[in-house]
C-alpha cells in the first residue's frame, strides 16, 4: 500500500543500486561499485551511501566488504537462516531473524517447564490437536514449519510469566513474519528427519501433559539438540 511518504535519499539510492544490478546482469560475488563510485554516481555524501548499503545488506541484496579492495558486492540470492536443520528463506533482515531465534531458544527451557507446571486439561487437549496437525504436515516443509510454530506458541501461552511469554511470542512471530518459506536442503533423509522432529515434539507434548519436569527438561534438550546423523554433512 502506498503510504504517501516520499522515499529518503538512502532508499532512493538503494533502489537505484538494485536497478543497476539488474541492468548489468551482475551475479553473486560480482562487484557493484565502491563507495567512491556511488558518491560520483549519486552526488550523495558518505552517510547517505552507507545507509543505502545497510538497507541493501539487510535485504540480503548486497554484501559489504571493507578495506582497500572493498565495496558493495552482489550477495548470494535468498539468504537463509538455519533453524533446527530447516532452511528458512529470509530476504529481509536475516541478522534480525538470527537474533530472534537465539532469544527464542534461550527462553525455551523456562517456557516448557512452566507449561509442565501449569497445564490444564484444555491446554493438553489443544497441544494434542496441534501435534496431530504437525504430524499431518510432513509432506510440505513450509506447512510443517508453520505447524511447528503454532505448537510452540500454544505451549508458550500456558506460562503465567507474562514477560517471558510476550518476548517468546514476539520472537517467534518475528521469525515467521520475516521468513518467506521453508526450503528442503536437498540432502537425503528428509523424510526421516521430519519423522524424527515429529517424535521429538510428541515427547515434549507428552512430558508437558504428564507434568513431569525432569522428563520435560530432557525433551527440551532433545528438541534443542541435533537430529540423527544425516547422509549429507550439515
Amino acid at each position: 500500500m502506498f503510504s504517501g511518504t516520499p522515499p529518503t535519499r538512502a532508499e532512493s539510492l538503494a533502489a537505484d543500486i538494485e536497478a543497476l544490478i539488474a541492468e548489468r546482469g551482475l551475479a553473486p560475488g560480482d562487484l557493484i561499485g565502491t563507495m567512491d563510485d556511488f558518491r560520483d554516481m549519486s552526488g550523495y555524501g558518505r552517510a547517505t551511501i552507507s545507509e543505502a548499503a545497510r538497507l541493501l545488506s539487510d535485504r540480503g541484496t548486497v554484501e559489504i566488504r571493507p578495506g582497500r579492495n572493498g565495496g558493495l558486492f552482489v550477495a548470494a540470492p535468498n539468504p537463509i537462516v538455519r533453524l533446527r536443520h530447516t532452511l528458512l528463506t529470509v530476504r529481509s533482515m536475516p541478522a534480525t531473524v538470527a537474533d530472534a531465534i537465539a532469544v527464542r531458544d534461550s527462553l525455551e527451557p523456562l517456557i516448557a517447564a512452566d507449561a509442565a507446571r501449569h497445564r490444564t486439561r484444555q491446554d493438553i487437549s489443544d497441544l494434542h490437536k496441534l501435534l496431530a496437525a504437525l504430524k499431518r504436515s510432513t509432506a510440505d516443509r513450509d506447512r510443517f514449519m508453520r505447524a511447528n510454530w503454532a505448537l510452540h506458541e500454544r505451549i508458550a501461552e500456558i506460562t503465567p510469566n507474562h514477560l517471558a511469554k510476550a518476548v517468546y511470542l514476539a520472537m517467534t512471530r518475528c521469525v515467521s513474519d520475516l521468513s518467506e518459506r521453508a526450503d528442503p536442503d536437498g540432502s537425503d533423509g528428509e523424510d526421516e528427519y521430519l519423522r524424527h522432529r515429529v517424535e521429538v515434539h510428541a515427547e515434549l507434548v507428552e512430558a508437558i501433559a504428564a507434568g513431569d519436569l525432569t522428563r520435560t527438561t530432557t525433551a527440551v534438550n532433545h528438541h534443542r539438540g541435533t537430529a540423527p546423523t544425516r547422509t549429507k554433512a550439515q
